[in-house]
């Protein structure tokens, strides 16, 4: 196809036959650039929103993560307390009873056999007047 004494030129018409500068092809590819990037700036967009949520979500779960690690350590803090308690009560128990040992051992026999008869007579005693008593 013969180009026109316009086209030579640099000047073309387009279907509204209205001069123009650049070849209607040229033209034509710059509107459809033009409107892909539109259609790009509107997609990056939408994406920004999404990952701007999805950031939201993942700050919201590690907040609630480190509030549950926090009372995950407070039990364990307790529970370690709890057993270092029972501990050292159990070792006062374990030297209340060494002393009772060593108490009862100080005790002669004879004394501890008198001390015995005494409490089983009172005992005999209190149990027959509740005998009676009822």
């Amino acid at each position: 196809m013969a180009k026109t004494p316009l086209a030579e030129a640099g000047f073309y018409f387009d279907e509204l036959n209205k001069l123009r500068v650049l070849e209607p092809d040229v033209s034509q590819k710059t509107l459809e650039l033009k409107e892909e990037c539109k259609e790009f700036v509107d997609k990056i967009g939408q994406f920004q929103e999404k990952v701007g949520g999805l950031i939201e979500l993942v700050d919201e779960l590690a907040k609630e993560a480190e509030t549950e690690k926090m009372k995950a350590i407070g039990a364990r803090n307790l529970l370690k307390s709890v057993a270092k308690q029972r501990e050292a009560q159990q070792q006062q128990l374990q030297a209340l009873i060494a002393e009772k040992k060593m108490q009862l051992e100080s005790i002669p026999r004879s004394k501890l056999c008198e001390a015995t008869v005494v409490l089983l007579r009172t005992w005999s005693l209190a149990t027959s007047s509740c005998a009676v008593n009822v």
